[in-house]
């Protein structure tokens, strides 16, 4: 196997995309290219990354599964400078994958492959009543707003509104956004609807949103929301399940 990336720093923001909610995981290499997909330790999110074939400069592989310590192998692609090509391989007896970074001067890094015994994630199959494309600067601010009243945050739509809402001993807040060119240009609501939400995981979630890139949010009422921008060529997507609560 070896695979090299033009831009190791897009590749660098995926893996950090990941592991901000997954410890372990199986990087799937295939036809297609690189695929991921698994949920955190608690069970109720879940993350799925794909970076096609053609977005890199050489794609040598057979289908493997490489299982990886993501905090681990995200401190390493740390490492990389603008600039720099990402050169992944395997070693010989296929015990570690080669990481190297290479510009000015080359460096290359040994990172073991750990065993994960974990079935298949399906992926949800959700009939959403609404989709949004918002920028990520308008979900961060709101989100860090929420954070203020509560741990947990209301995420709905009206016909013609997105709405951010948290409530606590400490107060209320209630935001709303029209639909708008700038923060919030689509909107395609079939009915009305609204979900709660824990805070931290969706914060994490827009870590690495890219402020330019508009992000695609599908809601339902007491259904898991789904969250997906694009870093680079590659895709993420996010699935959150919410909490139910009798209102």
């Amino acid at each position: 196997m070896k695979l090299i990336l033009k831009d190791g720093m897009v590749f660098r923001r995926c893996i950090e995309a990941v592991s901000v909610l997954i410890d372990e995981a199986e990087l799937v290499v295939g036809k297609n290219g690189l695929e991921l997909r698994a949920t955190d330790p608690s069970q109720i999110s879940m993350v799925d990354f794909s970076l096609p074939k053609s977005a890199f400069e050489k794609f040598d592989s057979d289908d493997i599964k490489l299982g990886l310590d993501l905090d681990y192998f995200n401190r390493i692609l740390s490492r990389v400078q603008s600039g720099e090509k990402l050169e992944l391989a395997l070693d010989e007896k296929k015990a570690h994958i080669i990481v190297s970074f290479k510009g000015t001067g080359d460096k290359s890094f040994q990172v073991p492959l750990i065993d994960i015994s974990s079935s298949e994630v399906p992926n949800p199959k959700i009939d959403f009543d609404a989709e949004i494309k918002a920028s990520a600067s308008l979900l961060q601010s709101s989100f860090k707003d929420a954070a203020l009243i509560s741990t947990h945050v209301t995420l709905g739509v009206t016909e013609k509104k997105f709405f951010v809402k948290a409530t606590s001993s400490k107060g209320n807040l209630n935001e709303e956004t029209p639909q708008n060119k700038e923060t919030l240009p689509e909107m395609k609501v079939k009915r009305e609807c609204k979900s709660m939400f824990p805070l931290d995981y969706l914060q994490d979630m827009l870590k690495a949103a890219d402020s330019e890139n508009p992000v695609s949010v599908f809601l339902k009422t007491n259904a898991p929301v789904k969250i997906s921008y694009p870093i680079g060529n590659a895709s993420i997507t996010y699935f959150l399940a919410p909490r139910i609560e009798s209102q």
